[in-house]
């Protein structure tokens, strides 16, 4: 809801629990009123009618205040817009009109022929923010163009959380405290990214039910930037959006626009677990496509096979699947050209003759006859230099005239932002889809941007913002052209999970890391911003010989991969009958509770510091609560659960043990009943009877 004071000069826009407020003053300076708890339109009208905040000649009286801070005038903070021409450098801007259109609410500035548009959009209790940036005037440099600065309330004392990692160590989580100066994260890597996931949440003394939340979260897949700066006079204000340096996104001729990133923003007073919950409510109704159907179970074959694989090597390992209750049969990488190893065949995207004579088609039919969809692994956005598409266009990559190659992966990266490649890879991928009856393609990513070069091309540096702009436009081509065909976003594991790419896939793959141990702590950071509902999570073999040797049952593994989009991706050719057997009741297991987990509301029970830690799942009248018990020592009892987000008036069932709780439910029996010792782990459900 949007609401206008009569002056036309401040607005309010409200969500179930939550209001936003901003007020223009006479000089056209746009500030910052309210970020909190919900207030009507007269309270943010006497927050506007307050003082302006004083300066003097070595503080800016904008400073910590301005909504959208650009560069020049009387500001020194951090600029979220930054603009250069010929003549000169900055902005001078000017408030020309505003409106309204449904729920969103549209500010228009000007400067010299430059239209800057600041949107908002209040979607339950998370502010959308983005900016257009429109030319109308001579060409200009846009060297920075941030989607939006969110300015937090005065406290005490802040504490920064956010979410860290490299490959295989994906989205941990850590918090700190907040000292003055800017503390940035970012991606400077072409992607998003498994160093940092673009999200930071903010408080002062919250618990993981209690206390204000305040967390910011970018939705885009390319390099990117978050400043979270501590002023001099204790204001926190944080700053984000598309690139990760000043050095420039675009340029802008006469007639040609900029639409940033949306850069979201969310206030919660249920501490953190209420806020991961707003979170995951949010994306659930307005970010992943089709999010009330539930995700299939899946096989992949990758560490099945890797590269060496066959039409009846996969129809071996599909009926081995199909038997255990798998519902989607995946192909990975090998199936394509000359791709018996890694050196070749990036870039080809037909089937390989010697092993598909005739194409996939067949193998497609054949899962499907089994009563499973079909999936493929592809990585468009890449080419070796041995391959049929890199001898006949060299060009195609990102490289640097006159310097050295990376090849990471003996692979390059394809300029995506070239009009040429996007029809190539479309022609490609349109006619892969439609060849064979394919349900799924998990659309891989293996290396960072290095030597980012296009030559020829007058203005380079806009590779960084168009490769990314390309992928989106083809992956919103392709899934309005096969509206069945799902899509998974994969990067070497987490390496790229936004908001951004979400909007536009139906999981993700969240780490190449399936240590089931290992997972439970990339799965607790993971579900601080995202939902179970994407969180692509596999059963693999014992010992983990892919990273650490770990021996672990399969009742760990299953449980552990339980937490999300359960899939399987074992030898299932080396699993002895027994295996297969205890795996097909894990699997009819997850089907039963997979509504609650994929579609309810998520409790952090304990978290995996050691231990015993939990997770809860209510959904309706159903709660599902998945355990694990990492150590125990000394002869330690396991520690009872109180379980949360069920009514107190209600009564609950345990179908593990049959006992009867009445409201708060606290799980002891069923615990020790269901944990047998060391690395083990349960699954609890209670119904409301």
């Amino acid at each position: 809801m949007v609401e206008i004071a009569e002056d036309r000069r401040t607005w309010l826009l409200s969500g179930p629990t939550s209001s936003y407020a901003v007020h223009l003053t006479e000089g056209d300076e746009l500030l910052h009123m309210h970020w909190g708890p919900r207030i009507a339109l007269a309270d943010a009208e006497a927050l506007a009618a307050l003082p302006a905040p004083g300066g003097s000649s070595f503080e800016s009286p904008l400073d910590g205040h301005e909504e959208y801070p650009v560069e020049g005038g009387p500001r020194f903070v951090r600029p979220a817009l930054s603009v250069r021409t010929d003549e000169r450098r900055g902005a001078e801007w000017r408030f020309e009109a505003y409106e309204t259109e449904g729920d969103e609410l549209r500010l228009r500035f000007g400067d010299s022929g430059l239209a800057v548009t600041l949107h908002y959009r209040m979607r339950d209790d998370v502010v959308e923010r983005w900016v257009t940036l429109a030319n109308d005037g001579p060409a200009l440099e846009l060297l920075r163009a941030d989607s939006a600065t969110w300015t937090l309330p005065e406290r005490d004392g802040w504490r920064l959380s956010q979410l860290h990692g490299r490959w295989a160590a994906e989205s941990r989580l850590v918090r700190s405290d907040l000292t003055y100066g800017e503390k940035i994260i970012g991606s400077r890597r072409g992607h998003t990214g498994h160093q940092h996931l673009p999200w930071v949440a903010l408080d002062s003394e919250a618990t993981e039910e209690s206390g204000e939340v305040y967390g910011c979260a970018l939705g885009w897949s390319g390099s990117w930037r978050i400043s979270v700066a501590q002023l001099s006079d204790a204001r926190v204000q944080i700053t984000g959006g598309a690139g990760y340096d000043d050095s420039g996104l675009l340029r802008l001729g006469p007639g040609e626009s900029f639409t940033t990133p949306v850069f979201a923003g969310l206030w919660s007073d249920g501490g953190f677990g209420g806020a991961s919950r707003a979170w995951h409510a949010y994306q659930r109704a307005y970010v992943i496509p089709d999010a009330d159907q539930d995700r299939p179970v899946l096989f992949n074959s990758w560490e099945a096979t890797t590269f060496d694989i066959s039409e009846e090597q996969q129809g071996a390992l599909a009926r081995r699947a199909a038997a255990m209750g798998v519902e989607l049969f995946v192909v990975d990488d090998g199936w394509f050209g000359a791709r018996t190893g890694d050196r070749a065949g990036l870039g080809d995207w037909t089937p390989n003759p010697d092993r598909f004579p005739a194409g996939l088609k067949p193998l497609a039919e054949y899962v499907h006859a089994l009563g499973m969809q079909f999936g493929i692994w592809v990585e468009p956005e890449m080419v070796n230099p041995d391959s049929e598409l890199y001898r006949a266009h060299p060009d195609w990559v990102q490289f640097q005239p006159g310097r050295t190659r990376t090849e990471f992966r003996n692979q390059l990266v394809l300029n995506l932002a070239r009009e040429d490649v996007q029809q190539y890879l479309w022609e490609q991928l349109d006619g892969l889809l439609s060849s064979a009856p394919i349900d799924y393609v998990k659309w891989d990513f293996n290396r960072c941007f290095t030597d980012a070069g296009w030559p020829g091309e007058a203005y380079p540096q806009r590779l960084w913002v168009d490769h990314v702009r390309a992928l989106y436009h083809l992956l919103d081509r392709l899934r309005a052209a096969h509206p069945k065909v799902a899509f998974e976003s994969c990067s070497g594991g987490g390496g790229r999970i936004d908001l951004g790419i979400m909007a536009r896939t139906d999981q993700v793959w969240t780490s190449d890391n399936t240590d089931p141990l290992d997972r439970l702590a990339i799965q607790h950071g993971f579900s601080q911003i995202h939902p179970a509902r994407v969180m692509a999570a596999w059963v693999t073999d014992s010992p983990n010989t892919q990273l650490n040797g770990r021996v672990s049952t399969l009742r760990l593994r299953f449980v552990s991969a339980m937490a999300g989009v359960l899939g399987v991706g074992g030898d299932l050719a080396e699993w002895s009958e027994q295996d297969l057997a205890e795996a097909r009741d894990w699997v009819s297991l997850y089907k039963e509770i997979r509504p609650v987990v994929q579609r309810g509301d998520l409790y952090r029970l304990r978290p995996p510091t050691g231990g015993l830690s939990a997770v809860q799942y209510v959904h309706g009248d159903e709660a599902v609560v998945l355990a694990w018990l990492q150590a125990q020592h000394y002869g330690e009892p396991v520690a009872p659960l109180r379980l949360r987000g069920l009514d107190p008036a209600a009564t609950y069932e345990c179908r593990e043990t049959g006992e009867v709780h009445r409201g708060a439910v606290l799980l002891h029996h069923g615990l020790r009943t269901g944990l047998r010792g060391d690395l083990d782990a349960t699954v609890i459900r209670l119904r409301r009877i």
